[in-house]
């Protein structure tokens, strides 16, 4: 009687939005903030998770089942994998963007990144340097890549202090545990991040393309909902905000 009395004063049971967890590349930390807010306005049925880090570190943790239905990877050789291993789809497998690097340092540093460029790095009064850790973090095998076909990479490697994904080289510049850090383009764009330094954007021809790309998992509790998002992250609209954090727009 009392449930019969409810919906006849025209009460409704609340709609609970289903999740959808999505493992993502530390360089899209607020470009994706943006995009998950704008596909729940419109998607209201379903509620995005992001959980941000070290492509490498999410490769290992899918493979043991972690519950996650999305993983936007800063390579394609991740997501490529695990479409090999039956972790992922690979019918779902996209480029959502292509990654730029940069050479960042505080808006206060004395560094003039215009005039020294790559060469900035072997300043004296740069002590330490952040890049992510290569082993495990694209951008990281990037950095490297650039600083050995730029020649400073012998005489800057004792400088060089290791994040664990790029958003935390980032904070190792911003806090002033390092001097000077090789970064995401799509970090140093943030509105949060541009008034707080100055950026010299590495050659592109100094280090392997960057695809990134994302894929839906094997083991996703939410496969609607996570292919809903994915095909949000190709749509027009989402590849122009991208873009507008510096993700060059891949090829069609």
């Amino acid at each position: 009687m009392l449930v019969a009395a409810l919906f006849s004063a025209g009460c409704r049971p609340h709609t609970v939005a289903q999740k959808v967890a999505v493992a993502a590349a530390a360089d899209l930390q607020f470009a994706l903030d943006d995009v998950s807010r704008g596909f729940h306005q419109t998607h209201p049925e379903i509620e995005v998770a992001v959980t941000y880090g070290s492509s490498g570190n999410f490769y290992a943790e899918i493979r043991n089942q972690a519950p996650f239905d999305v993983f936007l990877s800063a390579d394609s050789e991740y997501p490529r994998k695990l479409a090999e291993e039956g972790f992922a789809d690979a019918r779902s497998m996209f480029t959502y963007g292509v990654g730029r690097i940069v050479v960042w340092a505080p808006k206060q540093s004395p560094l003039d990144l215009e005039r020294l460029q790559i060469h900035a790095l072997e300043a004296d009064s740069v002590k330490h340097i952040a890049i992510a850790n290569p082993q495990h973090a694209p951008y990281g095998r990037a950095a490297e890549a650039a600083m050995r076909s730029l020649g400073v990479y012998e005489r800057v490697a004792p400088k060089l202090v290791l994040g664990e994904n790029i958003a935390q080289t980032l904070q190792f510049v911003q806090s002033g545990a390092a001097d000077v850090g090789i970064v995401a383009l799509a970090l140093a764009l943030a509105p949060s991040v541009r008034a707080q330094g100055r950026y010299w954007e590495i050659p592109l021809d100094a280090y392997p393309k960057i695809e990134q790309a994302g894929v839906v998992l094997s083991h996703a509790g939410n496969i609607a909902g996570a292919r809903e998002f994915c095909a949000c992250l190709q749509s027009g609209a989402v590849r122009a905000q991208l873009k507008e954090y510096g993700f060059y727009l891949p090829e069609k």
